[in-house]
């Protein structure tokens, strides 16, 4: 009796632990580097992928009639032309770091379809002073 219940159970947790570790796998997401990106030469080409730079300043041109937006992401020394089509989300600016995830066309540019800007860990207004305590408040 004692044995069906320790089988029963080492399924119960091996099948648990089969269904944990295919959910964590499918969640994660790994993105390439701009210099990994381009080592993999056209391999890649047409396929879904995702690449962290930052966005070279002076390189983002925005339209507004087609909502499309032209710019450059890179890191470790190399460089790739990216195009957007659509909303762009408010934390985007040149500078910032940034993975796009979409695919390479046959021209080398990279077609984003998703811009997730990296937010800085600490929000601050800009030119603000940070606040400072005042002790004698403090005192009972």
């Amino acid at each position: 009796m004692k044995k069906k219940f320790i089988i029963g159970g080492l399924v119960l947790f091996l099948a648990i632990g089969y269904l944990g570790f295919t959910g964590f796998r499918s969640s994660a997401s790994y993105y390439y580097s701009v210099s990994e990106f381009l080592a993999q030469g056209t391999s890649v080409n047409g396929q879904t992928v995702r690449v962290n730079g930052q966005v070279v300043p002076g390189s983002v041109e925005q339209k507004t009639d087609d909502l499309s937006l032209k710019f450059t992401i890179a890191k470790d020394g190399q460089s790739l032309p990216v195009v957007y089509r659509g909303v762009v989300p408010d934390s985007f600016q040149p500078g910032g770091d940034i993975v796009i995830e979409g695919s390479l066309d046959a021209g080398g540019v990279f077609q984003a379809k998703i811009l997730m800007p990296k937010c800085p860990s600490k929000y601050e207004p800009k030119g603000a002073t940070p606040p400072t305590k005042d002790i004698t408040s403090w005192q009972t």
